[in-house]
């Protein structure tokens, strides 16, 4: 088995890198914080295999280091931020930090965010909501890059889009983070470097023809990443592309019509309080009932049995807790000139 590392070993690590290289402590922080969230619930291309390419951000002045988000609007249940490029993790943490208490007054509180710099895992930040019985939707869209063809297309006009929610029932949380394409950039990256196809026909090549071969995304000019639902049903994934750059760059006021000023995010954030509308334990009532329906389904053939979205997700980080965590590979290989360059400690493995 692969060496283990404490989850508070790497908080400690990633935030000593973060704060070398120039972030305020606080953002220093809650960035550490969310991308070992993402590896301790299995999202190991959005989780510390970010910290690289986000030094990389910060050392040639692409992310903000310090100073607050820009208020372009505030009402007490909808929100505007100009995020200045400041580090999507803790530009988000602040937003629910803002959103939780207005929401419980209120019932709902959304704040979107414009020109934030990537966010990492979106399934990183839900459990926090969750815990506190609330129902949470998270969702972003990148304005400077393009990767996903519309539906019938064959050029790049969107990012993965993701679109998370989170909502709790009588166990454990309903927790889904999904992309309207068929796979993310990152695991299209992985899978290229490592020479490897994917597990089926998920992109086109620059000449529109259906293709396993991630090498496809990397010619000139460039394939695409097809919508989810794939060559048959990909209006869907489309369909939820456009959902997506609404509630994020359209919101915010700026997207893809706006100059590109490098990788980074528009967000959306909803939290609504179950209490404050059909109430708490009908809320729950209802959505354990669901839960409950799903999991005693028959499976089909090929199936163990039927399971609810985050479910794998909250078992493998309950185990990773307790055992440490388990980095994918190659991981500390891409940190280690980091380390050397900021006089930074390796984490030791359990």
């Amino acid at each position: 088995m692969s060496a283990r590392h404490p989850a508070s070993t790497l908080i400690a690590y990633a935030t000593a890198l973060l704060s070398r290289a120039g972030l305020d402590a606080d953002k220093a922080a809650a960035v550490a914080v969310v991308l070992t969230e993402g590896d301790l619930l299995g999202h190991t291309t959005h989780g510390l295999a970010l910290l690289a390419p986000y030094l990389a951000e910060i050392e040639k002045g692409a992310m903000t280091k310090t100073g607050e988000p820009h208020v372009v609007a505030d009402f007490p249940a909808a929100v505007t931020w100009d995020g200045r490029r400041l580090p999507g993790p803790w530009l988000v943490t602040r937003a629910l930090d803002l959103a939780i208490p207005r929401a419980k007054t209120c019932g709902t509180c959304t704040v979107v965010i414009r020109r934030s710099h990537h966010i990492a895992c979106l399934a990183a930040y839900l459990k926090r909501v969750t815990d506190e019985g609330l129902m949470v939707l998270l969702s972003c869209s990148d304005p400077a890059a393009a990767s996903v063809a519309p539906f019938g297309g064959r050029r790049e006009v969107f990012t993965p889009n993701p679109l998370a929610a989170a909502w709790p029932t009588a166990g454990d949380p309903v927790i889904l983070d999904v992309s309207m394409s068929i796979t993310t950039n990152g695991l299209t990256k992985r899978l290229h470097a490592e020479k490897k196809p994917f597990p089926g026909l998920w992109a086109l090549d620059a000449a529109g023809h259906p293709t396993s071969d991630p090498a496809a995304l990397y010619t000139k000019p460039p394939g695409t990443l097809l919508p989810a639902g794939g060559v048959d049903h990909g209006h869907k994934g489309y369909a939820f592309a456009l959902l997506v750059e609404a509630l994020t760059g359209a919101l915010a006021g700026h997207g893809r019509a706006d100059p590109v000023e490098g990788w980074g995010a528009s967000v959306f954030i909803q939290v609504l309080v179950p209490a404050l509308f059909g109430g708490a334990e009908e809320f729950r009532r209802q959505t354990e009932h669901v839960a409950a329906a799903c999991r005693a389904t028959p499976p089909r053939p090929g199936f163990e049995r039927v399971r609810l979205p985050g479910e794998s997700g909250l078992r493998r980080r309950a185990d990773q807790l307790a055992h440490g965590v388990e980095l994918y590979p190659g991981i500390l290989d891409a940190l280690a000139p980091w380390t050397q360059k900021l006089g930074v400690t390796a984490p030791a493995s359990i």
